[in-house]
């Protein structure tokens, strides 16, 4: 017992002693990272410039960020440890977010909200109504396209932690609310930027916000984070009232606004297991979209809809000699659609990972609000199984590629329901380049209308708008183009599906700028008479909607003055687009993933002495 008590006494001591030890970055990065990081990986998600980084762009990237399920076990001493390393510097701001922020910067009033927070102007979820057409009215908006030439920066806020800023503001009650890649949403004063709440959740949001009735039918701010979970926080105190995870696969992520009808949430769920399998060690791929319906109370599933039926099963093994499953893919990347009176809703799906390819691919697809069946489905590019893989430059780093793999021409974009001549009609657009027009009852291709080459980057990619006779659509093109040929805007009728201007890319406004691109993947707004697009140049641009010319450019790349005392930088800008309501524009800057200009910026953007 004694020979025991003495192990059992060294084995303790020895335990104590590593636990007290810091972690080893470099171990941990060769255990965790290495594989991919080291590797021939493709260009566009190839990290060898990580060692540039500064120490607290990496640990956002691993504890909320693109590479968050690759950190899944890691302590946060541990990403700090990689961190360090792989900057090659010790970290000088990891402090925690809400820890760099002033008391300054919290507003005197405190946590007060009208009696009715839905009155007022509002640009509330992924557009101002359920069409999902991105247009504000010219009331709500309280700007036209005679005072857009006059805006000018009225606030600036710094989010702390953050070197992606790839958010869109939503406004309800004089209050905009954001999430961050670093897991934390923010209540702002609309006119001021001041902080009313901030709430810290489990990871990154990119999710734009929906505010409704929630538990006890009180405003709720609902929406979803990058590892598949759900939340609902009340919009005036910003306590949570609950947390649902809606997929338990480790590369699920929600990226969609959540869609609120009636007390159900309808939650949209996408996946990065395309980007995971360019490592061929990874057994590819057992991801499946989906949307689920969520009573708005409670966070009860009332269902959930896989486009693919099937649960992957083992297929055979890739050239690395590791399993291999399918199908898989078809992640819903974007806000769904509602159309309560057909009791629909419309989806657009990404592409498959594997083989065998989902007949539900790449389509727009119509379910039915009360059950979730499909109703139909349009599939516009057959046959597209695609993983990052694919873009290896030699076999060996490609054995996760599909035999006769697709051109990754998944949809990004939320379908638009509106009407045109008495008649309602759904507009889709797709990274092939390629904008369609479908029949709501059928799903019948009415017309379509190719406006770019399309790519893996390319054409239509986050977000179109629709005035209801036009449809405006930005072009991306960003992997395919080089600087000053990829980008501009077109304009496309809907009646006829005629091109009614096309607005070229800006060729001079990159230069020696690193990370500069002109292409246009993020979401444009519509107000009347004005569109609204950003760019990877860091340019925020109104073109006018009859002629395409542009009427208001701002470059927003650069330091900003902040008014929660937040060092703030302006980059590039991607993914959601600029809101607008009440006299005012937001838009974030800073789209640091795939090496473009990083930025950690909110600005509100509104007419001097409006």
């Amino acid at each position: 017992m004694r020979i025991v008590s003495v192990a059992t006494m060294l084995v303790l001591a020895l335990a104590a002693f590593a636990a007290a030890q810091p972690p080893d970055g470099e171990r941990l990065y060769n255990q965790n990272c290495a594989r991919c990081h080291e590797g021939n990986l493709p260009l566009l998600f190839s990290s060898g410039p990580i060692r540039e980084y500064p120490a607290e762009r990496v640990y956002e990237a691993l504890s909320a960020g693109i590479m968050a399920a690759q950190a899944t076990g890691l302590t946060t001493a541990d990403k700090r440890a990689v961190a360090e390393y792989v900057s090659g510097s010790e970290p000088e701001s990891l402090v925690p977010p809400l820890d760099q922020i002033p008391e300054m910067a919290y507003c005197a009033s405190g946590g007060a909200v009208p009696s009715d927070p839905y009155a007022g102007p509002s640009w509330n979820g992924w557009s101002p109504d359920r069409s999902n057409a991105r247009f504000q009215s010219a009331e709500a908006a309280g700007l036209t396209a005679d005072s857009v030439p006059d805006l000018s920066l009225r606030w600036a806020f710094g989010f702390p932690g953050v070197t992606h800023a790839s958010f869109q503001a939503t406004i309800v009650g004089g209050r905009v609310l954001v999430g961050t890649s670093v897991g934390v949403v923010y209540a702002l004063n609309a006119e001021t930027g001041c902080i009313h709440w901030a709430h810290e959740t489990d990871a990154g949001v990119r999710s734009t916000i929906t505010v409704g009735p929630g538990p006890n039918g009180r405003a709720t701010a609902f929406f979803g984070d990058l590892t598949g979970n759900a939340y609902a926080v009340d919009f005036e105190m910003g306590e949570r009232r609950w947390k649902v995870e809606v997929d338990d696969h480790r590369q699920a992520r929600i990226t969609g606004a959540p869609a609120l009808h009636e007390g159900r949430l309808y939650v949209p769920v996408a996946s990065l297991e395309e980007v995971a399998a360019e490592a061929p060690t990874y057994q590819c791929c057992t991801f499946r979209g989906s949307i689920a319906a969520l009573d708005a109370s409670t966070g009860r599933q009332l269902w959930q809809r896989y486009p693919i039926d099937e649960v992957p099963a083992r297929t055979g093994t890739n050239s690395a000699g590791v399993a291999q499953w399918g199908p898989s893919g078809v992640g819903i990347w974007a806000s769904p659609t509602l159309d309560p009176d057909r009791n629909r809703i419309y989806v657009a799906t990404g592409d498959s990972y594997s083989n065998p390819v989902s007949p539900q691919s790449d389509a727009i697809m119509a379910l039915a609000m009360d059950t979730g069946d499909v109703v139909w489905v349009t599939q516009t590019t057959p046959g597209d199984a695609w993983v990052a893989a694919c873009l290896a430059p030699d076999e060996a780093t490609r054995a996760n590629c599909p035999e006769d793999a697709g051109p990754d021409h998944d949809y990004g974009s939320a379908i638009v329901l509106t009407e045109v001549g008495g008649q309602q009609v759904l507009l889709a657009g797709q990274k092939s380049g390629v904008m369609y027009r479908l029949n709501p009852d059928t799903g019948e291709i009415v017309w379509e209308r190719r406006v770019s080459g399309g790519g893996v980057l390319g054409g239509i990619e986050w977000g179109f708008a629709s005035d209801g006779e036009t449809v405006f659509a930005s072009i991306s093109d960003a992997l395919e183009k080089a600087p000053g040929d990829a980008g501009g805007m077109v304009a496309v009728r809907i009646a006829d599906g005629d091109v009614v201007w096309e607005a070229p890319p800006f060729q001079d406004t990159c230069g020696a700028r690193p990370g500069c691109h002109t292409a246009q993947p993020g979401a444009v707004t519509v107000i009347p008479g004005v569109v609204f697009s950003g760019s990877l140049d860091g340019h925020i641009r109104a073109y006018a909607t009859e002629t395409g010319n542009v009427i208001w450019d701002v470059d927003t790349v650069g330091e900003f003055d902040t008014v929660n005392g937040v060092p703030g930088r302006g980059g590039a800008l991607n993914g959601p687009g600029a809101t607008v309501a009440g006299g005012m524009l937001y838009v974030s800057s800073g789209y640091g993933l795939l090496n473009y200009m990083p930025g950690n910026v909110l600005l509100a953007f509104s007419v001097e002495g409006q």
